[in-house]
């Protein structure tokens, strides 16, 4: 018993890229049990006719803050250390539990409706937002980022790291691992005056076989004046204290040096790339086929909406395969195959989850596009199409462990009319007034 997709052109994104026409994908609880052009033995609870549909693996957005999306639009057209300062961390210091709830739930029905089926979460209220994941119904890694601007004997009794500790107890493993707890680093230049916050959170990490999300090098004057304090890279210093000794995420890498690099890969850190989030803050463009011919595993993340300003991963994929060929004058400078496993099966990687390919045993994050829709005919490369030609408009289906969550135009595990309400009636007035 289980779920049956029939008739389906299925871009599997496994290790030989396959695309399979007129194929059959067979999900039994929380995974994918067959796939193959005959149809399985046995019955099904539910038949899935896939005709003039592509079934791909989930996204995986690996750097989100999304409570942000109650952010969309505000003070735009300034550096990232501007917007930070000047408006972001103000706005921040309003927030309540019920805003970031509200905010939550409202990007993950967008996240939802963009066939994003796993995140990798970096924020504070964790509680919060992991009670919407939850309810939604994908999967998430959440980190409960920390920033300190002076110097503490005693990092254990930080409020965010009691925070940190409680949310892991509470939290990590939840759902069969549906939510998974992290701790974060939030920055280099968040923290610089307390290096032994960053021993103590690698050195947590490590005891409770946790992984790392940190921003590094997002900006040039990021970069530099960490050379200017310790005479070493963002990844160096966090090497030193041991940050990358886990499974890691180091998000945006825009100024990564070539030492860094190999330090990356040495390690096996996942560079999240935020090519929209970069561009839109004038922060630069990361180097990316370095990065990649480095050894280094590369995956996307949309940052938060409030620097995007929206949570399409496809317009990262697109981005990501045509800003390199444009820099470079090299059209294949990243491969529209190469840009699409940054979008799933790297970012399953990176998350240390088993997602990001349509194959037996994997989790059963799946995604239908309509490629009867104008802007996607006509086909001549599935995987072109869906690099260069898609939007998250073109996803009619979601399923995430196994749970359909969106079909045809419908949200099946949130209210979105009052997902609505929430944010006009308290969030926004309570933020912004």
């Amino acid at each position: 018993m289980g779920t049956l997709f029939k008739n389906a052109c299925v871009v599997t994104v496994n290790d030989s890229n396959e695309v399979l026409k007129q194929a059959y994908v067979a999900v039994e609880g929380d995974k994918i049990s067959y796939v193959g052009a005959t149809r399985p033995q046995g019955q099904f609870d539910a038949e899935i006719d896939c005709t003039g549909k592509v079934l791909m693996p989930g996204l995986v957005n690996a750097h989100t803050h999304i409570p942000m999306t109650l952010m969309r639009g505000f003070a735009g057209g300034h550096d990232l250390q501007t917007w930070l300062n000047e408006y972001i961390f103000p706005t921040e210091a309003k927030l309540d539990s019920r805003t970031v709830k509200a905010g939550s739930m409202l990007a993950l029905a967008e996240l939802i409706q963009n066939g994003v089926t796993s995140i990798a979460e970096m924020y504070y209220f964790c509680d919060d937002i992991a009670e919407a994941v939850v309810e939604a119904g994908i999967s998430a890694n959440i980190s409960r980022s920390v920033t300190i601007f002076e110097p503490t004997e005693r990092p254990q009794d930080y409020p965010a790291c009691r925070d940190l500790g409680e949310f892991v107890g509470r939290w990590h493993g939840y759902g069969n691992g549906q939510i998974l707890a992290e701790p974060s680093v939030h920055a280099e230049y968040t923290s610089f005056l307390c290096p032994n916050m960053w021993d103590y959170l690698a050195g947590y990490a490590r005891e409770h076989g946790l992984g790392m999300h940190i921003h590094v090098s997002e900006t040039r004057s990021e970069h530099q004046d960490c050379l200017a304090r310790h005479g070493k890279t963002p990844v160096q210093v966090l090497n030193d204290h041991g940050c990358w000794d886990v499974r890691a995420l180091a998000a945006h890498c825009v100024y990564v040096s070539d030492a860094d690099m190999d330090i990356l890969r040495e390690k096996g850190v996942s560079v999240v790339l935020n090519p929209v989030s970069n561009l839109k803050l004038g922060s630069g463009i990361a180097r990316v086929p370095q990065l990649r011919d480095a050894g280094v595993n590369l995956c996307l993340g949309t940052d938060g909406a409030s620097s995007n300003n929206s949570l399409d991963l496809f317009q990262e994929m697109k981005l990501t395969a045509m800003l390199h060929g444009g820099v470079s004058g090299d059209p294949m400078a990243v491969t529209p195959v190469e840009a699409l496993r940054m979008a799933t099966v790297n970012g399953g990687k990176a998350l240390g989850r088993h997602t990001g390919v349509i194959a037996p045993s994997y989790t059963a994050d799946i995604i239908a596009l309509d490629f009867t829709r104008p802007n996607l005919m006509p086909c001549h490369d599935v995987v072109e199409n869906i690099v260069f030609s898609a939007t998250g408009a073109d996803v009619c289906l979601t399923m995430a462990r196994g749970r359909l969550l969106y079909q045809d135009g419908r949200l099946l595990t949130l209210n979105l009319d009052a997902i609505r309400r929430d944010v006009q009636d308290y969030a926004l007035p309570r933020l912004f007034g």
